[in-house]
């Protein structure tokens, strides 16, 4: 009977143990998830507006400087100035874990 009492006690340590360990960390993750892809989305749609905007800004407002052949050169400024927005986003991510 307390072989039966003890294997008893050995499931339910298991049991709880097993909901310590497992359940509780994995419980706020579907709010972090949501969190992570909605703040994703929102970043990449104002991302794609403000390079986009930058880019019409520079070939519109600069008037005859950068036409002919400097044409390229609001598009090499907005790509530079993307990596270097990417770059400073990057180094913000500190979180390691849940």
């Amino acid at each position: 009977m307390a072989a039966k009492q003890g294997i008893g006690d050995l499931i339910d340590l298991v049991k709880a143990y097993g909901k310590q360990e497992l359940v509780e960390p994995v419980r706020p993750l579907p709010r972090w998830l949501a969190y992570g892809v909605g703040g994703s989305l929102l970043l990449m749609i104002g991302g794609v507006s403000l390079t986009l905007a930058l880019l019409r800004a520079l070939q519109t407002e600069t008037g005859t400087a950068l036409t002919g052949n400097l044409s390229w050169a609001p598009y090499l400024i907005t790509l530079a100035a993307l990596i270097v927005t990417m770059v400073l986003l990057g180094l913000r991510i500190k979180k390691r874990s849940l």
